[in-house]
């Protein structure tokens, strides 16, 4: 297997809309092949995702997610916004979603969303020293703040709510982090 990248021959939109952009992709691979491949093209500004502690407690968020049409369990989320650094928008999403802020972010990982139809990034973050801090969000609705046991991250993974894959993996991340058994 080479470690050769394909060359992009050709890139077209295909579709857009107020929030995605569809790109078609035509490559070349090093064996001459030759194929076309559809992505969604990321904004290259990023994502954050923060697994907020709070004393003896994970907390959080219960919020409708249009694609599934449900109401989900998950940890604080959005977008970096323009000028901002990842760690500047991992404490701006707190204090939107649940209402705190952090004293202390540590960086855990970076992840990435179906990277072969995808190309946006989420920064994941832990969150501790937490202090009570609210800022005004984009969201049409309050979030349902949801406090969990830290001595029973394990059970979160049963909630049926809990299924989004970017707030299992920052789990596994924290679990590791904060070497919870």
């Amino acid at each position: 297997m080479s470690d050769k990248k394909p060359e992009i021959l050709h890139t077209e939109v295909v579709a857009q809309s107020r929030l995605f952009q569809i790109e078609q992709v035509h490559l070349k691979f090093s064996n001459q092949v030759e194929r076309q491949y559809e992505r969604m093209k990321g904004n290259n500004r990023g994502a954050v995702m923060v697994v907020p502690v709070l004393g003896d407690n994970l907390l959080l968020g219960r919020e409708y997610a249009a694609g599934t049409h449900s109401y989900e369990l998950g940890f604080p989320k959005g977008l970096v916004d323009p000028g901002e650094t990842a760690i500047e928008a991992a404490n701006r999403e707190l204090q939107e979603e649940i209402g705190y802020g952090a004293k202390k972010l540590t960086h855990l990982m970076e992840l990435s969303l179906a990277p072969g139809y995808f190309a946006s990034k989420m920064q994941i973050f832990v969150a501790e020293d937490l202090y009570e801090s609210r800022l005004e969000g984009d969201e049409p609705e309050p979030i349902e703040l949801v406090s969990w046991p830290l001595s029973q991250w394990f059970e979160l993974l049963s909630e049926q709510d809990f299924s989004e894959s970017r707030s299992v993996s920052a789990l596994f991340l924290a679990q590791k982090h904060l070497k919870l058994k």
